[in-house]
């Protein structure tokens, strides 16, 4: 579907929630704070978490009320349009509990095809990423620039990101290690800062398993609008979740996706 008519709105208001979960993570970040975990092995989630979802959901109820909303920390709230807002107020609550400064906000449109317009945000370093119908861009402060993918096609020339060395599962964490030792370079832990740096150029792939739907679609929107690609690890959609792949060229995609598949 033509989303041209709804771009303006939807991009003030995807903006207005990215500047105020800014504020709101930032009143947090390197500070004392209570880390509360959602699971015996240490999923955590603090109040930067909660107060950003909170404060971005109040801004979508008086400005968007009959979308849909899509939280980590909150669920699924259903509208009656056709849009649904899917939020992560903080991704990569490990890095931001540990002062680095590579977690982000996330925040996706997405009908039933998925997502078409993301952000990516990061407000230390105030760097903010947009991927959309119309292009990518990236901006900090009055600086603005396009977001272009690399040419990069063959895996001896790639870098190669993703946020956890196990990557998932033992036979998941088997598949990556097999693409990686093709790649020239391998890097960890930067969380969705990986997916920006790939939108930007600077990297070619990104690899991850066992994501959630927030944690993709934004990611997905801003390199897809940059020329990237981002499916499953079969080559299926990836704005469910799951196993992911990112790539910047479709040659290097196939090319990754025949060594994760054996």
């Amino acid at each position: 579907m033509d989303r041209t008519a709804d771009l303006p709105a939807i991009r003030a208001t995807a903006h207005a929630l990215a500047d105020a979960a800014r504020g709101v993570t930032l009143r947090h970040f390197r500070r004392s704070m209570t880390v509360d975990s959602k699971r015996d092995d240490f999923d955590p989630v603090t109040i930067a978490d909660r107060e950003a979802e909170r404060t971005m959901r109040d801004i979508l109820a008086a400005r968007r009320p009959h979308d849909g909303i899509l939280g980590e920390e909150m669920g699924a709230t259903p509208g009656t349009s056709d849009l649904t807002w899917v939020l992560d107020p903080i991704d990569g609550t490990r890095a931001f509990i540990s002062g680095s400064p590579t977690w982000g906000v996330l925040i996706a449109v997405q009908d039933a095809d998925g997502p078409f317009f993301g952000v990516v945000d990061q407000p230390f370093t105030g760097e903010r990423f947009e991927g959309a119908p119309d292009g990518a861009t990236w901006t900090r402060g009055d600086d603005r620039r396009a977001l272009t993918v690399s040419v990069t096609e063959r895996l001896d020339r790639a870098t190669i990101l993703s946020t956890f060395p196990e990557v998932g599962t033992a036979e998941e964490g088997g598949a990556f290690h097999r693409l990686a030792a093709r790649c020239r370079l391998t890097r960890y832990g930067l969380d969705c800062y990986a997916y920006a740096l790939l939108a930007a150029g600077h990297v070619d792939l990104v690899v991850e398993a066992g994501l959630q739907p927030h944690d993709i679609a934004a990611p997905m929107a801003v390199i897809r609008a940059a020329g990237g690609i981002v499916t499953g690890w079969t080559g299926g959609p990836a704005h469910h979740g799951g196993r992911v792949i990112a790539a910047a060229t479709p040659a290097l995609h196939r090319a990754a996706l025949e060594v994760l598949n054996g």
